[in-house]
């Protein structure tokens, strides 16, 4: 007979054998060669992922891959004259907005900006979030930066890079049949270390597009956001002249994208060949994070399939 302690195991076991966590860790890998990819990205505030990501997300959206952007915090302290609930839901609008030109899905989440903690209860919430879309890769932003929430979105999405493929945290949403490629995002930091561009993606093709998109963040981009005023606000062109407000705009971002370009040319040269590489007037660009899988560069091709092949 076996003894009580040795008999919980066995029950256990047997459980964990006929639960739906062992189903999903036993089922076929569902990924193909024409199944599309799954990409999560993660910022601190309602604008922190589109501006950084969106035209690589455009470019996965229109080849067909799926994409969702997730806003950590409601950005609900994020302007110089409104905030609360207001302006959460203003922010979330515009956010889905952004989403809708360029083709992805977006979320916004209930926790106040300027709040954000590395808990237990958030470390579960992200892990959920990157298991619930299956993700093949996860983006955020490095967790060294000015801002607390930026800083807090790092450490929660390099606390999950491990704990979505471990079958009994979260036991509630089955585990990541393998693990995702973890990237982040660029930034001008440069203690501990600074961004290093392990991929430069052009977005040239979709570069008009994302400044189209953008234009609906009008909290964000017209009005200055949490640091603006109303002598920030009476410098950009008003609503009622659209055209002169999107030239405005194009222009700051045509320096923003240009710079990425220039800054980091050698990661351009590498993945499009030098006279590709050179033309490249915007980029985004995107680091390796060390925990997760680490992709080859076949695999990096194969993930950022508008990166012209060898």
């Amino acid at each position: 007979m076996p003894t009580a302690p040795r008999l919980a195991l066995l029950l256990l076991i047997l459980c964990f054998r006929c639960s739906p966590v062992a189903a999903w860790q036993s089922a076929p890998n569902s990924d193909s060669a024409t199944a599309p990819l799954r990409i999560i990205c993660f910022g601190a505030h309602p604008d922190d992922a589109e501006y950084k990501s969106g035209g690589t997300a455009a470019l996965w959206a229109a080849a067909g891959h799926k994409v969702k952007m997730v806003s950590v915090t409601n950005g609900d302290i994020g302007h110089w004259n409104m905030a609360g609930g207001p302006l959460a839901q203003r922010r979330t609008a515009e956010s889905s907005e952004v989403a809708r030109r360029l083709g992805f899905e977006y979320q916004v989440l209930d926790i106040h900006d300027g709040e954000l903690e590395p808990t237990l209860e958030n470390r579960r919430l992200i892990t959920r979030l990157i298991r619930q879309w299956n993700a093949d890769i996860v983006i955020a932003h490095r967790p060294w930066d000015y801002h607390p929430d930026h800083r807090y979105v790092g450490v929660l999405v390099q606390d999950a890079a491990y704990m979505v493929a471990v079958p009994f945290f979260c036991p509630d949403t089955p585990p990541l049949q393998k693990n995702p490629v973890f990237l982040y995002s660029s930034d001008r930091f440069q203690k501990p270390y600074p961004f290093k561009a392990d991929i430069a993606v052009a977005v040239d093709s979709v570069f008009e597009k994302k400044v189209d998109a953008l234009m609906a963040l009008e909290s964000q981009t017209f009005e200055g956001g949490a640091l603006g005023s109303a002598e920030t606000m009476a410098a950009a062109p008003p609503a009622s002249q659209p055209e002169l407000r999107r030239a405005w705009l194009k222009e700051r971002w045509e320096r923003r994208q240009a710079a990425e370009a220039r800054d980091y040319r050698p990661a351009l040269l590498r993945w499009y060949g030098d006279t590709a590489g050179n033309a490249v007037k915007y980029a985004e660009v995107f680091e390796i994070c060390e925990y997760g899988r680490q992709p080859s560069a076949d695999e990096i091709r194969q993930l950022f399939p508008f990166l012209p092949q060898p």
